[in-house]
């Protein structure tokens, strides 16, 4: 992950607005706060929850969990600060969730956990990738997908699909 290298500090992680060079994200639909680590075919990240989310609002009420699928979307980020690190010219493409199979959830997700999101490629080439993601709080899983991601010329996705 040479071309990554220079993003990360002294211990190895990269923060939120470096993070934010990397995939094109911003607060409001970033579920990544760190990578802890991002070496060959693996990323550690981080989620701190500070109970303020807005969909924590309404998910459920009186009774604040994490969506599944915000749980699933933060690996999803996850995979695909990992897949950038493998493609040459990463901010000419755009990775996209393609396919989502055994998708597990095991526990809820509340305010003010922190959720660590643990990403392996399993497979990648020029046009997808395979991973295996992981969530934990502590040391529990909380749930896990296996991802496929395509990886598309940004330009000609944009130009076919933007309005």
């Amino acid at each position: 992950m040479s071309q990554f290298n220079e993003l990360k500090n002294k211990d190895g992680e990269i923060d939120k607005e470096r993070i934010k060079k990397i995939i094109p994200y911003n607060e409001h639909f970033l579920f990544i706060d760190k990578v802890l680590s991002l070496e060959g075919n693996k990323i550690v990240a981080i989620k701190d929850l500070s109970g303020k989310e807005d969909f924590l609002k309404g998910h459920f009420v009186g009774f604040p969990i994490m969506p599944g699928a915000l749980t699933v979307e933060g690996m999803g980020q996850a995979g695909t600060l990992l897949a950038r690190g493998n493609i040459p010219n990463h901010n000419e493409k755009d990775v996209l969730a393609y396919r989502l199979k055994e998708v597990k959830f095991s526990a809820p997700i509340f305010p003010h956990d922190t959720i660590r999101f643990e990403v392996e490629s399993i497979a990648q080439d020029e046009r997808s990738a395979i991973m295996q993601g992981k969530a934990f709080v502590k040391d529990a899983l909380v749930a896990e997908a296996l991802m496929m991601l395509a990886i598309v010329n940004r330009q000609e996705f944009r130009s076919k699909f933007g309005k």
